[in-house]
């Protein structure tokens, strides 16, 4: 879980001491936030305030203002999202599925609860209806309120949020198809709410049947850094492999989250896209300008470091709730 400590630290910088008592001169005091990587290893930066804790049915959450990366939402002691560079991680998960798929109109998305997956979507023409279903009705309300560049996400006619899990959402809709559906689900951590649904029964059984001729999944797979790599990532890759005839990872730099980061695309279809298609596509379907992916970048993320993919490559193991991986941490109902 994160943690939040308060010290009192030389101006330059070099040192750090207990708030137990006052700060010298030329000393100020500094409050951090402090996530617990692994067992040896903990990635901490400073807070210009705390704008809210609290606790739901599911999950912890918190919102931090802070010095380095603006506001960050955390959820059960993990950053989530950071102001100044969800748009890596958002860019990545929506815009390369939507891209590769010739004319998608219809978007389902797991998880999603902060906006900013469903606002990404929404920047394309294409696209009539996005269904967004999370477990957690508090996290979607603080986020609205909050979280004020999702403000017209939220409020656009297309969006119709849902508070439901998504394996059930998924399942009741037995007549419907989407051509896109996307996991922006919650790490899979212990006690945590989202790991089931990154099994090969649920991709298989509930996934899979509710895509459109020509549909992709994409999910986001968790850390995909040098060493962090064997947590999760390779083995939804090799998972999804089991299901689909077509899987593509991919990965990128998330300074806030202080390693790389991984997605999977998958489908039934070929997933080929040049560099120039994809920009042609971005330039005629979505609105604005992406800050982050184009053709070239995402020709980037898909290559991958060599570690990584004779890793992707001899992985064997498949995702069962029997045989689940978790990364690093605990959810709320593991405490």
């Amino acid at each position: 879980m994160g943690e939040i400590s308060c010290a009192s630290e030389p101006i330059n910088g070099f040192l750090s001491r207990s708030s137990s008592s006052p700060p010298p001169s030329g000393y100020r005091k500094s409050c951090w936030y402090e996530e617990e990587i692994e067992e040896n290893l903990r990635w901490c930066f400073a807070l210009n305030s705390i704008l809210h804790t609290g606790s739901t049915q599911y999950q912890e959450i918190a919102l931090f203002d802070t010095k380095p990366f603006g506001k960050a939402l955390v959820i059960d002691g993990k950053l989530q999202s950071a102001e100044v560079d969800e748009f890596i991680y958002h860019e990545c998960l929506v815009h390369p599925p939507l891209l590769h798929h010739p004319n998608p109109k219809t978007v389902f998305i797991m998880g999603g609860g902060e906006g900013s997956t469903a606002r990404e979507i929404l920047k394309h023409r294409t696209v009539d209806k996005v269904v967004m279903c999370d477990i957690d009705e508090e996290v979607v309300e603080f986020c609205k309120e909050y979280l004020v560049v999702n403000t017209d996400a939220f409020n656009d006619p297309r969006l119709d949020v849902i508070i439901n899990d998504a394996r059930a959402e998924l399942e009741n809709r037995k007549e419907e198809k989407f051509d896109v559906i996307v996991g922006d689900l919650a790490d899979p951590i212990e006690g945590g709410p989202c790991y089931k649904l990154y099994t090969k029964s649920f991709y298989e059984s509930t996934v899979k049947p509710r895509l459109a001729q020509g549909g992709i999944f994409v999910t986001q797979a968790g850390p995909a850094g040098i060493f962090s790599h064997t947590e999760v990532y390779t083995c939804i890759y090799n998972t999804l492999r089991q299901v689909f005839k077509y899987v593509v990872p991919y990965a990128a730099h998330i300074p806030s989250y202080a390693d790389t980061w991984g997605w999977v695309m998958a489908s039934d279809s070929p997933l080929e896209l040049s560099c120039e298609e994809m920009d042609l596509r971005i330039k005629q379907r979505v609105e604005g300008e992406n800050k982050y992916l184009d053709g070239t970048t995402f020709s980037s993320v898909c290559t991958l470091n060599k570690v990584v993919r004779n890793a992707l490559y001899d992985e064997t193991h498949v995702y069962t709730e029997g045989t689940a991986r978790f990364i690093y941490g605990h959810g709320k109902n593991d405490l």
